[in-house]
């Protein structure tokens, strides 16, 4: 990737953590520690169409899914 285009990342990366951060609370852009010991990874912050999407492509690949609080985690299915 260009030195120029870097920059401009960097920024729209800054940008989206920023809009984040308005619309969610620090704890509600943390991992849950209680899902985490469960061995549940988080994934993402989405809506709720996006995450619907994002669930069922997990699924697919064989992963759990749940939607917890915006939040998608996955985890390695148990035989």
């Amino acid at each position: 990737m260009g030195d120029d285009v870097k920059p401009g990342l960097i920024r729209i990366e800054a940008s989206l953590v920023r809009s984040l951060e308005r619309v969610l609370s620090p704890g509600q852009l943390q991992a849950d520690p209680a899902l985490v010991a469960q061995g549940w990874e988080r994934r993402f912050t989405a809506d709720a169409q996006r995450a619907k999407e994002a669930m069922e492509l997990y699924e697919q690949l064989g992963y759990e899914v749940a939607f917890h609080f915006l939040a998608i985690y996955t985890r390695k299915k148990s035989d």
